[in-house]
């Protein structure tokens, strides 16, 4: 018996409305809807390293007015809430620009959304306490310390598909407590394992409609480095531009690790308003 055809061997060949790209548009029309499937309980990696330009603010708000509790939140800082921005505003205003839609971490923090904070700045060396560290001392919330690269890398892994891997950081002290230590060449190294989410929220200066990023500033830290390490990875922006307008050089995150995207207000909005 001849060989076999190509259609015998793999099936009908595609017609040609099924030769046609498949359109992709991971942009929502709103933070409400880009956050919608949250749950109670949910794992979020909330990007950041803690200025007013690197929260996804309005993704938090979101989350805040959707009202889901019992979170587990991995971030580099524990953020400022509204209450305490509010009362040193005026002081922090002479170091940066302190806008009024400055959400963080702290605003879920203050409607005690947060169970457990999975961070590497829980508190400051300030006078003032910050709220996660009054919600940890009145027994609210728990916490666990993760050194800023050691928190960085699990986050790393769990986009790379690593499931542990050894650091000397942390060894023979608190962090290695309760974990694996082997000896590496003389050097004690822990075991850390990779911190994958249920969502990553993240904040990006632009974006297409494929979801391919590109940062300004010290907004790049985290930010990238949580994108597609959690099952859902949400990312709010500056600007929404068409297709083939970013410099391929300059896009940091490729869109196969981003799932929606939703572009932020012109204009500065309150919080706890629906958008």
């Amino acid at each position: 018996m001849g060989p076999q055809s190509g259609r015998e061997r793999c099936g009908p060949s595609p017609t040609e409305a099924e030769r046609r790209p498949v359109p992709v548009n991971k942009v929502v029309a709103s933070f409400d809807e880009a956050v919608s499937d949250i749950f109670d309980g949910a794992v979020l990696l909330i990007g950041g390293f803690g200025g007013p330009g690197d929260w996804p603010c309005y993704l938090i708000a979101a989350v805040a007015r959707k009202g889901v509790r019992d979170l587990i939140v991995a971030a580099n800082s524990s953020g400022w809430g509204l209450e305490l921005l509010e009362r040193v505003r005026e002081q922090m205003s002479r170091i940066m620009p302190v806008p009024p839609d400055w959400y963080d971490l702290g605003l879920l923090v203050e409607r005690g959304q947060v169970r457990k904070g999975i961070l590497s700045f829980p508190a400051a060396p300030r006078t003032v306490l910050r709220p996660f560290e009054r919600a940890l001392l009145e027994g609210k919330v728990e916490v666990e310390l993760v050194p800023q690269g050691t928190l960085a890398e699990r986050i790393r892994a769990a986009r790379a598909g690593i499931a542990a891997f050894y650091t000397p950081t942390g060894a023979g002290t608190f962090v290695a407590e309760g974990k694996e230590v082997r000896e590496f060449d003389g050097r004690p190294y822990v075991l850390e394992r990779a911190l994958r989410g249920d969502f990553s929220l993240i904040r990006a200066h632009k974006a297409d409609r494929y979801g391919n990023l590109v940062y300004r500033g010290s907004s790049r830290t985290f930010n990238a480095t949580m994108a597609g390490a959690s099952r859902i990875t949400i990312a709010e922006v500056d600007e929404v531009v068409e297709v083939g307008e970013l410099d391929p050089e300059c896009v940091v995150t490729p869109g196969v690790y981003v799932d929606r995207v939703v572009v932020r207000p012109r204009e500065p909005r309150p919080w706890h308003e629906p958008m």
